[in-house]
This record gives C-alpha cells, structure tokens and sequence, in this order.
C-alpha cells in the first residue's frame, strides 16, 4: 500500500472519530486536526504523518476517552509509524 494511500485511509478513521458523538469534544477536534493534517494537498507523506501523530500522541493517554476510540487511535497510530518508516 502506498504511503498516500495509507495516509488517506487513516484520513478516513480520523473523520469517523470526529462524527462520533460518544467521544468527548477535544477528542473529536483533535481527530479533525489529524485528518486535515494528513489530507493537505501538498508536503511530504512523512511529514503528514509525523504532524498527524503528534496530534494523536498528545490525546492517546486522555482519561475520558472510551475505550474503542483509544484502540482506534492505537491502530491509527501504527499506520502512520510505516510511513515514517
């Protein structure tokens, strides 16, 4: 898979966190500040990458993230790592 197409796939994810009403506000901007991250038209995969994981890092460890969004994150997050790769 490409690294543009990984990009947009997690791009994809972000969006679903963002619309999801169970998950706290900051949580879900946070999500939203990823996906725009990654969907900038122009820059390097691996600098998106690495803005949208320091975006995601910074809300992985919230308290009062529900448990399927924290996993989500994770699996997000591991995507991303092979494209910095």
């Amino acid at each position: 898979m490409s690294s543009d197409a990984k990009l947009r796939q997690v791009a994809e994810i972000m969006a679903r966190v963002a619309e999801d009403t169970s998950v706290p506000r900051n949580i879900r901007r946070a999500a939203n500040e990823a996906k725009d991250a990654l969907l900038k038209k122009e820059g390097d995969p691996v600098v998106k990458a690495s803005s949208a994981i320091m975006i995601l890092d910074e809300i992985s460890n919230d308290p009062n993230m529900p448990i399927h969004t924290r996993t989500t994150i994770w699996s997000a997050l591991s995507v991303l790592e092979t494209v910095r790769e």
